[in-house]
């Protein structure tokens, strides 16, 4: 297990720190901390680039190759950064055109970081130099273990940039994908508005405009944009593999927050790192979307350092944020509660960000592992000892144990950037929140979930939940075909299949290329605007413990072969199926008309879980949230309580605490954010790792 922080030594030399005699003198005492705190690696270097080369072509590694010596001798690995999101100001002053221009034209300046353009030949040249001096200069020390990319790609509105070398890759993209003028023109149904184009150069780029652009043209767009951003991690991560082999290559991803495609990003690198806001999110189990949805990212081909597998948290908040409009305290407990969250849900590496608040920057009230004293007697130090303490405990049992699940939800980059555009069907309809109430009913009930794309392989899964696949590839259609006709229980939902992968609209019936599947067609589709509602009757064996509503969206489903589960309850369509269940091939396809309230995704849950035979990771009280790692014979689970007062846990057979050592058996209290971690094997837990 790799536990550790974000450290700048740049920040905390002299007069910030140390004195002027002996200015870098202060790294040692961090390292000493650091140590004292559980600690085993720290991630460096990655703002930099000004630091390293003050002018154009004389390097300076000398003095990170003084910090990584410090750590080394105190016995911490290293994680280095490719300082590639924050160019020198001589850079932006020599070269003013690599600086991003956004969709009116206008140069964002540099002076900050993320001022470049992912299109830029010359930013792309000056991006390599540095690179490979840098792998020259530090690579084969002893203490690195694995390179970060970059940082936080996307961040600050960068996604997309108009400048002229964006213009000249887009053109080629399209000309790459579409092979003739002609194709293009149709693919992207350029005659409405006659908007068709005789040459590749005429092709714009969404520009600032009267009205909304072609939304076949938006999307490739966000697709071209997404693949700019995987060729410049791919550059990167090549180069580095060229010129230190062996060492594992990752970067800080954030769940569902940027528009370009995670997978195709994860495809690029070793491990997946992320960035975790859990801290500062209220629900439990947005933060535990967040985490299953990252770890889905990449499944296999993982390469960790220390060959842990699983995934990375390189940026867990240790403490307060700086950008709310009200940063209030991570309360006790809290940070080491999400901590065991992360672990619980995959992570074989943690690393707080960052050590210590900055005195200087636009940080510099960000909260850190030491506040602004640096003396090491603060409440967060404190707490994220205790864990590092306690991760030494169990590393030896948790090492070789992945997350195992059943279940999975479907989520496609694609299918969200079409569904951001306007105008839609319904504007108030929002994907993430759909997803999330699947992804609450199945937390709530401790069943484990993957998320893969729809072009996945999911014989695995003895479920797979498919929310409102709005765009669908038929290619898509045909590989949920397969998995139902295999065997699998799959469910979908209304504003699904109402376009192909060109953004063109069936006309063979909704959804597209599903409606055999499903044993249905929708003949229309009533989006409802907030606060009004239809109600749903249900039949048969289908448990309901309140009146479920049908808001934002109803499909007006003329059944087939399928079977009716529930009907509308008012309005012209009283009585038409809202909700059904068809048979195909060994499997079967349940379908979703509409969206309702948390309560019917519970009763959801509880009916497919007969259904599937899918099974609770353990009987808790529904605020107590269960996660498990496992290994051949070896299961560990970890019980998390995320309320302010305790909750009585019921063991009805010996279960070892892993923590402390003792068996525990009958009534247990755990206390507010409270952390159990045990395993159900009863033999003592190995020695701690040293």
């Amino acid at each position: 297990m790799h536990f550790g922080t974000a450290y700048y030594p740049e920040h905390w030399v002299h007069p910030y720190s140390g004195t002027s005699e002996a200015p870098e003198s202060r790294w040692e005492r961090d390292a000493e901390l650091m140590v004292a705190a559980g600690m085993n690696v720290v991630r460096m270097g990655e703002f930099a680039w000004g630091l390293y080369e003050r002018e154009e072509g004389h390097y300076d590694f000398g003095w990170m190759q003084r910090a990584m010596g410090v750590m080394a001798e105190a016995g911490l690995k290293v994680v280095l950064g490719t300082p590639t999101a924050a160019p020198p100001l001589w850079l932006t002053r020599k070269h003013p055109e690599i600086l991003p221009l956004d969709e009116h034209g206008l140069s964002r300046h540099g002076g900050t970081r993320k001022a470049y353009c992912m299109n830029s030949d010359v930013y792309w040249g000056y991006c390599k130099r540095l690179i490979t001096a840098l792998a020259q200069a530090l690579g084969k020390h002893p203490a690195l273990i694995a390179w970060q990319i970059d940082n936080g790609f996307g961040q600050h509105q960068t996604i997309y940039s108009f400048n002229d070398e964006t213009q000249r890759d887009w053109h080629a993209w399209l000309k790459a994908k579409y092979d003739t003028v002609e194709r293009l023109n149709e693919f992207l149904g350029l005659r409405f508005w006659g908007q068709v184009v005789q040459d590749w150069s005429e092709v714009p780029m969404p520009r600032a405009a009267p009205t909304v652009h072609n939304p076949a043209l938006l999307l490739d767009w966000m697709r071209f944009s997404s693949d700019t951003i995987v060729a410049f991690a791919r550059m990167q991560a090549d180069l580095l593999r060229e010129l230190t082999p062996g060492i594992p290559v990752t970067h800080n991803l954030r769940a569902l927050s940027r528009n370009f495609d995670h997978f195709d990003v994860a495809e690029v690198l070793d491990f997946v790192g992320v960035d975790s806001q859990a801290t500062v999110k209220s629900r439990s189990s947005e933060n535990a979307c967040s985490l299953d949805m990252l770890r889905s990212l990449k499944k296999t081909g993982i390469r960790t350092p220390g060959d842990d597998g699983g995934f990375w948290i390189v940026e867990q908040k240790a403490a307060q944020v700086n950008w709310q409009e009200v940063n209030s305290l991570i309360r006790p407990g809290v940070v080491r509660l999400f901590s065991y969250q992360c672990v619980s849900r995959g992570a074989t590496g943690i690393l707080y960000f960052f050590w210590r608040q900055p005195r200087i920057g636009s940080e510099k009230f960000y909260g850190g592992v030491l506040t602004h004293d640096g003396r090491g007697d603060n409440r967060v130090y404190r707490e994220i000892s205790q864990v590092g303490e306690e991760l030494k405990l169990l590393a030896p049992v948790l090492k070789g144990t992945v997350v195992k699940a059943e279940t999975c939800i479907l989520f496609s980059h694609e299918n969200e950037w079409a569904l951001q555009q306007q105008p839609q069907p319904n504007k108030f309809f929002n994907q993430r929140e759909h997803v999330q109430l699947f992804y609450n009913a199945l937390h709530d009930r401790n069943i484990a979930v993957d998320f893969a794309r729809p072009s996945e392989d999911l014989s695995a899964y003895k479920l797979v939940i498919a929310p409102s696949l709005h765009l669908l590839a038929g290619g898509e259609a045909d590989l949920l075909k397969l998995y139902v006709q295999n065997g699998g229980t799959l469910v979908g939902t209304f504003n699904s299949g109402l376009a192909d992968e060109h953004e063109i609209a069936p006309d063979n019936g909704y959804p597209h290329d599903l409606t055999d599947l499903f044993g249905l067609e929708i003949l229309e589709f009533d989006p409802l605007p907030p606060g009004e509602e239809n109600h749903l009757t249900f039949k048969g064996a289908f448990p309901t413990s309140h009146l479920h509503p049908a808001r934002i969206w109803c499909d007006l489903i003329e059944p087939g072969e399928c079977q009716i589960l529930a009907t509308y309850a008012k309005d012209f369509y009283a009585g038409r199926p809202a909700m059904t269940m068809n048979s195909f091939g060994l499997g079967k396809a349940i379908y979703i008309g509409t969206m309702s309230h948390q309560h019917f995704y519970y009763d959801l849950i509880v009916w497919l879980r007969q259904l599937c035979n899918l099974y609770p990771l353990l009987k808790v009280p529904d605020t107590v949230e269960v996660s498990m790692r496992q290994k051949d014979d070896t299961k560990v689970c970890f019980l998390l309580n995320h309320q302010n007062s305790p909750v009585r846990i019921q063991f009805y057979k010996p279960a070892h605490d892993l923590l402390t050592g003792e068996t525990l058996h009958g009534n247990y209290d755990l206390p507010p954010h409270g952390v159990l971690v045990i395993q159900d094997r009863h033999e003592p837990p190995p020695k701690a790792a040293e």
